[in-house]
């Protein structure tokens, strides 16, 4: 991701980010499916490590999974996201980061949680973002994705009242999982799901659970 791109994006989050804050902070109240996969993610990942809100908007996933138990951060391009996510949850540590390059040492988090992270991505960083990922996870630890299915790109230029330029691409989930699987994940679980009526944009979605196998010793 070029480093205008990345900026670009950053600054349309900006815009967005009090009223993304005051029309998405509880969107987990209406959707079940993700509540129950992120409660199975924090039980999975355990004490292993400290699971990272990857592109974390107002922090609505993080905050849910610290009322979980979780060991807990967020990151996010957007500098007005993570004061809003400051704010919603006083509890967890938030800081300005890009998944595509991230500041962190490898072998890091326990688990990252990236729900709806890879919507801005272009087909050929796709494999950047995972192998990313793959580098700060510890050795056993978990990867949750959410993402919109199917193979387009849809243009933004007004959310909730707000001027911006956004790209949201959508991607196979065979795609995906294929992606997945050339950083070093073995996928556990996916499914796909139509969106909730009233709760989201009708759109389809679908979850990834993949693991970080454990290091093995030669023999």
């Amino acid at each position: 991701m070029a480093h205008k791109h990345v900026q670009q994006i950053s600054l349309n989050y900006d815009i967005l980010a009090d009223a993304y804050s005051r029309h998405l902070s509880g969107e987990l109240e209406g959707k079940p499916l993700d509540r129950d996969w992120l409660r199975q993610f924090a039980a999975a990942v355990g004490s292993r490590g400290p699971i990272c809100d990857l592109g974390c908007g107002p922090g609505q996933v993080a905050g849910y999974l610290y009322e979980q138990g979780a060991q807990v951060l967020g990151i996010d391009l957007s500098p007005h996201m993570i004061e809003r996510a400051r704010h919603l949850h006083p509890g967890i540590t938030f800081r300005v980061g890009n998944m595509l390059a991230l500041e962190v040492a490898d072998a890091s988090w326990g688990g990252i949680a990236a729900f709806y992270s890879i919507v801005h991505l272009q087909p050929t960083e796709l494999a950047t973002a995972f192998e990313e990922c793959w580098r700060v996870l510890r050795p056993g630890g978990w990867l949750l994705l959410a993402f919109h299915v199917g193979d387009e790109v849809r243009h933004v230029e007004q959310l909730w009242g707000q001027q911006v330029s956004l790209d949201f691409r959508f991607y196979p989930r065979t795609q995906v999982e294929a992606h997945l699987r050339v950083a070093g994940f073995q996928v556990v679980e996916s499914l796909e799901r139509d969106s909730y009526a009233g709760v989201e944009v009708a759109t389809r979605r679908a979850y990834i659970r993949a693991h970080k196998p454990e290091m093995t010793s030669p023999d």
